[in-house]
């Protein structure tokens, strides 16, 4: 389960609750077949499709005198057949 590391709320993603979709920045290294196999296990449900894309990597500072940048992932698209959720995803956050 180290290969998901979170999901993302943004404000596509929120729009892409209403279509059955999730989206979760996953390991870089870790393939579709791997997220697949761990969403469907740990959430219980079916995924249908599933669509990915790196992020870019942005620069850390400049004032620092090592350059380095941010951790990279991949984020994931998750679409679930029809009747299934993730209700611990669409409950309302404070």
């Amino acid at each position: 389960m180290n290969e998901i590391k979170y999901a993302v709320f943004t404000d596509k993603s929120i729009r892409l609750l209403a279509k059955n979709q999730y989206t979760f920045n996953v390991e870089s290294r870790s393939t579709r077949t791997e997220i697949k196999h761990w969403v469907e296990l740990f959430f219980d449900v079916k995924v249908i499709a599933m669509n990915s894309h790196r992020l870019p990597i942005k620069g850390r500072g400049t004032r620092r005198p090592i350059m380095g940048h941010t951790m990279h992932y991949k984020r994931m698209i998750i679409t679930l057949q029809p009747g299934y959720s993730i209700p611990s995803l669409r409950t309302k956050r404070n």
